[in-house]
C-alpha cells in the first residue's frame, strides 16, 4: 500500500458520503485507502459502513468505544493500524479539500522530506478563509507565531504548524515518543522529531456541515499540550510541586499564626497539598496517560500513601532541624519538600502512572460488501 488517508471523525455523519466520493476522486490513480478513526456517538460508523460499500478504494473502519487521547489518540491510532509507506491527515469535515491529496503526496516524494503539511499561512494560495471569524482567525494566527516563538529551531520556518492536514513517512515517527491527547497532532509529532518539512499552501474551507469542535477546552488543551512539548512531564511535575508547597506553607503560617503547634501545622499543611497536589497532576502533568493507567480510585490511594509516607519521613527531618539547629520551622519544611522531590516523581511517573498493557483497536476492512453494515464495541468485527 502507498497511502492510508486517516480521517478522525466525531459525530461527522452529513459529510462522510461526499468526503469518500471526493477522496475516492483524488486517489483514483493512486494505491490508496481511507482509515475511519471514529469517536463518533450518532450515527457516523453505520454511515461509513454504507459509503463504504460503494466506494472505488478500501475503507477501513477503527470504532473508539473509549475516544482515548481525544483527536490527536485517533490520529496516532490511524497511523499505527497503517501499513502504507506514506500516511496522510485530513479532517473529516471537508475544511481539508481532498483534491490536495495528491499535491502533498508529490511534494513528499518530490522533496524527499518527512513531512508536507497544507498550510494557510505560507503567501499566494493559501487562506484561513474557513475560520468562522475574524475573531477565530486572530486567535489561530496567534497561537501559529507563539508556536514558533516557543520552538525556534524545530518550528521557526514552519508557517502553519497547528494545521491539521499533513502527509508523512510513516516510518519517520517513533510512536512511543507521542503524548497524544488535544487537537494538534502534528505539534505534538513535529515537538517530538526532529524533522525535514515542506509546505504546499492551501485555503482552508468553510465547514461542510455539523458543528465546529474548538472552543475555551480545546484552547486550554493546546496551551498545556505547549507547556508540556516545551518544559516536558518532570518540569510540569515541579511547577505542581512549587505550587504546593507555596500552599504546604502558606497553611501551614496561618496556622502557626492562629497558635498551633509547628508538628500539628506540618501535618495539616501535608495532608492538603497531597490532595490538591493529586488533582493537579492528574490534569496537568498525566493527564495523557490516564486511559492507561489505573484507576483513580487506584491511582489516588498509591500516590495518597506515599506522599503521607514520605511526609512521615520528613517529619523527624523537619524536627531535628528545629529542635537541634534551631531552623525556622516553615524555611525547613521548604528544605525537605524541594529534597524529596526527585523520589516523588520517581515513583509517580513509574508507579502510580504507569501504562498497563492496551488492546489496539482494530480496523475493519469495509471494502465493497453488500450485506448491511453496522459496527459493534471497539475491536468487534462488523457483520
Amino acid at each position: 500500500m502507498r497511502l492510508s488517508v486517516i480521517v478522525p471523525t466525531a459525530n461527522e455523519a452529513p459529510n462522510i458520503e461526499q468526503l469518500v466520493n471526493r477522496v475516492a476522486g483524488a486517489c483514483k490513480d493512486l494505491d490508496a485507502e481511507i482509515i475511519f478513526v471514529d469517536d463518533s456517538s450518532d450515527n457516523t460508523p453505520e454511515v461509513i459502513c454504507r459509503a463504504a460499500t460503494a466506494a472505488s478504494l478500501p475503507v477501513r473502519l477503527i470504532h473508539r468505544a473509549e475516544p482515548n487521547g481525544t483527536l490527536s489518540g485517533a490520529v496516532v491510532g490511524g497511523l499505527q493500524s497503517s501499513s502504507a509507506d506514506y500516511c496522510l491527515v485530513m479532517a473529516g469535515d471537508l475544511q481539508h479539500p481532498p483534491e490536495m491529496i495528491p499535491v502533498l503526496l508529490a511534494e513528499l516524494e518530490g522533496s524527499g522530506n518527512d513531512v508536507a503539511l497544507a498550510s494557510r499561512y505560507c503567501g499566494p494560495g493559501s487562506s484561513a478563509y474557513g475560520l468562522a471569524n475574524l475573531y477565530r482567525r486572530i486567535v489561530s494566527g496567534s497561537a501559529s507565531l507563539l508556536t514558533r516563538c516557543l520552538f525556534p529551531s524545530k518550528l521557526g520556518d514552519c508557517s502553519d504548524p497547528l494545521t491539521g492536514f499533513f502527509a508523512l513517512r510513516r516510518s519517520t515517527v517513533d510512536y512511543d515518543r507521542l503524548r497524544p491527547g488535544g487537537f494538534k497532532i502534528l505539534l505534538e509529532i513535529l515537538g517530538r522529531h526532529r524533522l525535514a518539512i515542506s509546505e504546499v499552501p492551501f485555503i482552508f474551507e468553510k465547514r461542510a456541515a455539523g458543528t465546529s469542535k474548538a472552543g475555551v477546552r480545546a484552547g486550554m488543551g493546546f496551551l498545556h499540550q505547549l507547556l508540556h512539548l516545551r518544559v516536558g512531564r518532570a518540569g510540569l511535575f515541579a511547577g505542581v510541586g512549587a505550587v504546593g508547597a507555596v500552599l504546604n506553607l502558606l497553611i501551614m503560617g496561618l496556622l502557626l499564626a492562629a497558635g498551633s503547634h509547628y508538628v500539628l501545622a506540618a501535618i495539616v499543611a501535608a495532608e492538603l497539598t497531597i490532595v490538591s497536589n493529586f488533582l493537579m497532576q492528574e490534569r496537568l502533568v498525566f493527564g495523557a496517560t490516564l486511559h492507561t493507567a489505573n484507576s483513580r480510585t487506584t491511582r489516588f490511594l498509591y500516590s495518597f500513601g506515599f506522599n503521607n509516607a514520605e511526609a512521615l519521613l520528613r517529619l523527624p527531618i523537619l524536627m531535628f532541624a528545629v529542635e537541634t539547629h534551631m531552623i525556622n520551622s516553615v524555611i525547613a519544611q521548604g528544605i525537605t519538600l524541594l529534597a524529596a522531590f526527585t523520589l516523588r516523581y520517581l515513583y509517580h511517573s513509574k508507579v502510580v502512572y504507569r501504562s498497563r498493557q492496551a488492546t489496539p483497536a482494530a480496523a475493519t476492512a469495509l471494502g465493497s460488501r453488500r450485506e448491511p453494515l453496522v459496527p459493534r464495541a471497539q475491536g468487534d468485527p462488523v457483520v
